[in-house]
């Protein structure tokens, strides 16, 4: 028994490692910047950051091998479920209006290892998303010269028939991406004047293209093609929403922009609102006008759109088309190599990745190490990898995060906070003075009314009905409530996604357990919902909490179980090398960790002179002491080592 308390308290001991949590206070205490960014300039920035990711990477790729003409439905439940996580991401930027980032708001309300996790996939989803970026605008451009770059390549230097290498080296999506490093390292002030120029060409092509292609529109493509208006069926529909909802990450970009925004408790929700909607709708009108313009099965996924007018024979338009996708990819590729270096600096700040990429430019500001090191490992796969293996694997980071984000809303709420943290509740029964008797109320000085229930605590008009969990401490109920309901949202889409027949279930079988998922779902959101939540006056707040987070991860859930095994394969393996990095290194060299370190110094000292001073007393007065003393001079020497 004695052998197992140590190794018993060991384990305790590294699992609180893996949940410690990064103060709020110093997220949200750090040196502000000016704050410049109207409603509008937020808008442009969380266009520009995804315009034309689904215009001109994903649509094509999900019109002809996904979804068919369906790919605007896919769009549409794309967007549907962006929305939704787009709301939980407006309150956590209310909260921790500093970064801004799913990995900031990961670590402050979730934990480390999961932080770590998030940051690892965020930085995966910019490389991949960063080498598609650049090889859709190498095909477009391409186009503007007739292929002619694509045929000198594979005359001179050959082509390659490799599972998931590209059909030849891209030598012109490497170097785009070299330029475009080049620019962002020479800091913000540059990049971003381009970035706004880019983005209103891109702007006025795309109408352009919705308005020509709506006079070229031949309905009869919706009914004459072979498998109709939804070839791949609703399977098909559903994998290529869960590739779409990549199209979607522009709020992402907002969110971390928050801190420059004039009133951004205001002007941050409706610039997520607007940009979600305009690019839904710009994306779902121009997925119709291209399946009605030509048949899917001829679609170019490279360079679809500018395509299908050169197949209707308007070369010109093609050519504007192909110029406008230039301009829109490019804000595209500044936003990514712009957030890469950054993910990877937040992170080594904090201890969790490798100290050389905290280092900046002296002048610029901007991390040198980040941009050299994947201005450089970025234009090496995208010479090598081919564009459609990468794009379903620009989905599934962002359909993982998702959900962690939306949790991350449902813990917020029904947490206490700590008093010096400004996450603090203004719910209208808090107080600003008293005390907390016998019983826990906290009373006014001269009164003996308590005050509202601490959040995590049992609603007071569901203490009837619902009395055997009144005894619970705050927050115990809603802990179990919130790991059931992930699980059985699991459970539930599993069952729905893969049906009796994936599972090997009798039909009685697959059925009890469709109803069992669903009722513990159900009962789950329901103990979660009767438990008192925190309100805040001052700030935007999700409606409708626990129910929209919880609708929210079981779309994301669905659509992720619609993406391929070998997609699944892939990111496994990215994950297993993310956990190999963060248990070799970030875990030891955490900041968080760092602190730690102090008070277990303190406790050996505190130990060791304890020890002196009982060794000093008389030993006839310690001698009923014996025993324990034996058992602190062997401790003492161990904790030194420990330590």
């Amino acid at each position: 028994m004695a052998w197992g308390l140590p190794s018993t308290a060991s384990l305790a001991c590294f699992c609180q490692k893996l949940n410690r949590l990064k103060p709020l206070e110093e997220s949200t205490t750090e040196m502000s910047q000016q704050r410049h960014l109207t409603v509008l300039d937020l808008i442009l920035l969380g266009m520009g950051a995804t315009m034309g990711l689904g215009l001109y990477v994903l649509t094509g790729t999900v019109a002809k091998e996904m979804a068919g003409p369906a790919v605007l439905v896919s769009f549409s439940v794309a967007v549907m479920a962006s929305l939704l996580a787009a709301l939980c991401y407006v309150e956590l930027a209310a909260r921790v209006p500093r970064k801004g980032t799913s990995y900031l708001f990961t670590y402050v309300f979730m934990g480390e290892l999961w932080a770590f996790l998030i940051g690892w996939i965020l930085l995966i989803q910019c490389l991949i998303g960063g080498i598609a970026m650049a090889r859709t605008w190498s095909a477009h451009l391409d186009a503007i010269f007739g292929h002619r770059i694509r045929s000198f390549t594979m005359a001179h230097v050959g082509s390659w028939q490799v599972p998931f290498l590209a059909q030849y080296p891209d030598f012109l999506a490497a170097g785009v991406i070299l330029l475009a490093s080049a620019f962002v390292y020479c800091g913000v002030h540059i990049s971003s004047w381009l970035n706004r120029t880019f983005s209103a060409i891109s702007l006025v092509v795309i109408l352009f293209i919705v308005t020509l292609g709506f006079v070229l529109a031949h309905p009869e493509n919706w009914s004459t093609e072979e498998g109709g208006f939804a070839p791949f069926g609703f399977s098909g529909i559903m994998a290529g929403a869960a590739t779409c909802f990549y199209a979607f990450v522009g709020f992402g970009a907002i969110a971390a922009s928050s801190e420059e925004g004039q009133n951004p408790k205001r002007a941050v929700p409706m610039a997520i609102a607007i940009s979600v909607g305009l690019v839904a709708g710009t994306n779902i009108l121009a997925s119709t006008v291209l399946t009605l313009m030509v048949p899917r099965h001829s679609l170019d996924p490279d360079w679809a759109l500018a395509d299908a007018f050169y197949q209707r024979g308007y070369s010109w338009a093609g050519f504007i088309v192909a110029a406008g996708a230039v301009c829109g990819m490019t804000t595209v590729l500044f936003n990514i190599l712009f957030a890469v270096p950054r993910i990877v600096y937040a992170m080594a700040t904090d201890g969790l990745f490798f100290q050389i990429f905290t280092r900046v430019h002296p002048r610029t500001q901007v991390p040198i190490v980040g941009i050299l090191v994947f201005g450089f490992l970025m234009p090496l796969l995208a010479v090598l990898l081919d564009l459609e293996a990468l794009i379903q694997f620009l989905s599934i980071g962002t359909l993982v995060t998702r959900p962690v984000v939306n949790t991350s809303i449902i813990v917020l709420r029904f947490q206490k906070s700590p008093p010096s943290s400004p996450l603090g509740s203004v719910s209208p029964g808090s107080v600003a003075e008293g005390y907390e008797d016998s019983s826990g109320h906290r009373r006014l000085e001269d009164t003996e009314q308590p005050s509202a229930p601490e959040p995590g605590q049992l609603r007071p008009a569901l203490r009837p009905f619902l009395g055997f969990m009144s005894g619970c401490r705050p927050g115990v109920a809603v802990a179990w409530a919130l790991r059931v309901l992930v699980v059985s949202a699991i459970t539930l889409d599993c069952v729905l996604v893969f049906g009796k027949s994936a599972l090997y279930l009798p039909p009685w079988g697959h059925t009890l357990l469709l109803l069992l998922s669903s009722v513990v779902f159900l009962l789950s959101l329901l103990v979660l919902g009767a438990h008192q939540q925190q309100r805040w006056r001052d700030a935007f707040q999700v409606p409708m909490v626990p129910l929209i987070p919880a609708a929210s991860i079981l779309l994301n859930v669905f659509l992720m179980l619609h993406l391929s095994s070998l997609t699944w394969l892939r990111f496994s393996v990215w994950l297993l090398i993310g956990l190999v990095v963060y248990f070799v290194y970030g875990i030891w060299h955490s900041k968080e960790n760092q602190r730690e370190l102090p008070g277990l110094t303190a406790t050996r000292g505190s130990l060791e002179e304890t020890v002196q001073a009982l060794d000093s007393l008389n030993p006839e007065d310690t001698a009923h002491l014996s025993p324990n003393l034996t058992s602190l001079r062997r401790i003492a020497p161990k904790r030194e080592i420990q330590t």
